[in-house]
């Protein structure tokens, strides 16, 4: 996790944003700084997430072994309260988007949406009758879908810390998942697919490369969901985007409502770059087709004051 120590404010060129917000490591680099003295706010990962650094070294040893997943997976489908048998354990969220569109590579995108979609469905369009992949919530706005909305593949990486709950269960879609997302440790990769058949699971396990998973992933996963408090999270999570909300509202930004553990904050291209110098990243929304927009990640406590502190030396 990202320490709440500010360093020193740097003046340095900012490397561009990545295509998915994934260059903390990067962005220290160029800055001169530790990625633990970077504060990652572009990132969408649990802000309340307990260290899990700990039980992943415990399961260090399993290295020595090819992966099994079997144990995993039945850990996994009571928590989601799903049949093991529909249930895919994957390397992270990506390699679930990726196998789905694999398997059904032609999709409806309404966009702004998370980018990995498009850049693995073969064709992509506007026609009603196209199958469609939406995250709920929705990634970059935050906002969960409606009741009566449908689709034919969720990508519910956030719906727990947005909801409390796992999935919205809706007959005959697939629905996505990141265990790494809920609990802050993207390294780990831990994803899964919930397919809606037997037919179509067995199909997206015969694309999945063997040993997709590994072994420290699949002997850490029962104590993984074992630390997953979602009751706690929730109101945690809550008070931290209006806290949030109200320190960008103070300079002169206006964030859009949220359900996530992100506020999207409109008209504010350049945030990031000036925010950078700071050792304060955040997520630049172009890739979403939002180059004026900025998602923010929740902070804590000292993690806000830093903020506050780095908007306040103005542009």
């Amino acid at each position: 996790m990202s320490l709440d120590l500010p360093p020193a404010t740097v003046a340095a060129p900012v490397p561009p944003a990545g295509a998915h917000g994934d260059d903390a490591r990067r962005v220290a680099a160029a800055l001169g700084l530790d990625p633990g003295e970077l504060l990652d706010l572009a990132t969408t990962l649990n802000p309340v997430a307990p260290d899990v650094t700990p039980l992943v070294a415990r399961a260090a040893r399993a290295v020595r072994w090819y992966p099994d997943v079997t144990a995993a997976t039945a850990s996994l489908a009571v928590r989601l309260d799903v049949d093991p048998a529909l249930l895919i354990l994957t390397n992270g969220g990506s390699e679930a988007i990726a196998l789905v569109a694999a398997e059904r590579p032609v999709g409806r995108v309404d966009g702004p949406e998370f980018s990995l979609y498009e850049r693995h469905l073969a064709s992509t369009g506007g026609a009603p009758e196209a199958p469609r992949w939406a995250s709920n919530p929705n990634n970059p706005t935050g906002r969960l879908a409606g009741p009566d909305e449908r689709a034919a593949v969720w990508d519910e990486a956030h719906l727990p810390l947005a909801t409390g709950t796992w999935s919205r269960h809706e007959a005959g879609a697939i629905h996505l998942g990141s265990l790494t997302k809920l609990l802050a440790c993207p390294g780990l990769r831990v994803g899964w697919i919930v397919a809606p058949d037997a037919r179509v699971a067995s199909r997206l396990r015969e694309r999945q490369p063997a040993w997709s998973v590994s072994s420290i992933a699949c002997d850490v996963l029962p104590d993984l969901l074992a630390l997953v408090d979602l009751p706690r999270w929730l109101p945690e999570i809550a008070s931290r985007r209006d806290a949030l909300a109200e320190v960008l509202r103070r300079h002169d930004l206006d964030p859009l409502p949220s359900d996530a553990p992100w506020l999207l904050v409109p008209r504010s291209a350049g945030l990031r770059e000036r925010l950078a110098p700071h050792g304060i990243l955040v997520r630049d929304c172009a890739s979403f087709g939002l180059p004026d927009h900025t998602r923010v990640g929740l902070p804590s406590a000292a993690g806000l004051e830093r903020l506050d502190a780095a908007l306040a030396t103005g542009p």
